[in-house]
């Protein structure tokens, strides 16, 4: 599980203001909120991110606010657009497409490997991970779902050992959370709910090709799901958005 996963999510705090951003420990801490509030779809697609209203509710400098929306903007979950600023990324058809067909490339590749070098360990976190995921789908959560659905994802990476290939995917989760987030099923991901128990116990029983034939089906299963009707822009509240 990667980093922003693992830890809890802690809300702004507005009282403390620094010349950019109260240093790299407050600028994660906003970009973890506003990085939430895109994949949990509180801020939608095409939703404008003013510097000058951020820098209000999270009480911070431009300065500092700048270099988060750049950070963002690297992930792909924020557009910047030159004298129009920034927005929340609208996913079109066609790059879903592209994110879906890099997971395929990479995930599935990884499989083999990752099937050599997991351990008891490991096994045991993806399978909570997993009872957790399902768990926020039965509870109607389907944020948390796609945020522990991605996490999963990501943690497989890591154990391939490959740390350049595990960032990749990391950022292609994230990206291809805001995609379902927007554009899935209300209470599916887009495939069974066994199917990363399924994919665990390939993995342990150290069967990688069949691992990987699997992630394949999985990921295809996703984006077939996927419903690409593009919702209307609307101007977010930032300040109740982010009071929460």
């Amino acid at each position: 599980m990667n980093q922003r996963q693992r830890e809890p999510k802690r809300g702004p705090s507005l009282s403390r203001r620094g010349k950019d951003g109260d240093g790299a420990e407050r600028q994660e801490v906003i970009y973890r909120s506003i990085s939430d509030a895109i994949i949990e779809h509180r801020l939608k697609p095409g939703a404008r991110l003013r510097e000058d209203a951020l820098t209000e509710v999270f009480g911070v400098s431009r300065t500092g606010i700048r270099k988060i929306l750049q950070r963002l903007a690297m992930e792909q979950l924020v557009t910047l657009t030159p004298r129009r600023g920034a927005s929340v990324t609208r996913p079109t058809a066609d790059e879903a497409k592209d994110v879906f067909d890099a997971r395929q490339m990479i995930e599935c590749g990884l499989m083999p490997e990752v099937a050599r070098r997991i351990s008891e360990v490991d096994v045991r976190e993806l399978r909570d991970m997993a009872r957790c995921e399902r768990q926020a789908l039965k509870d109607g959560e389907q944020s948390a779902a796609i945020k522990l659905s991605a996490a999963l994802h990501a943690r497989l990476a890591e154990i391939s050992g490959n740390a350049t290939l595990a960032d990749f995917v990391d950022r292609l989760c994230s990206r291809s959370s805001l995609i379902l987030a927007v554009y899935g099923s209300a209470g599916h991901l887009g495939c069974e709910s066994h199917d990363h128990d399924d994919l665990i116990g390939y993995l342990e029983a150290g069967n990688g090709e069949r691992a990987a034939a699997f992630m394949s089906r999985h990921l295809k299963a996703i984006e077939a799901s996927l419903s690409m009707v593009e919702e209307e822009d609307k101007a977010p509240d930032l300040h109740t958005i982010f009071s929460r």
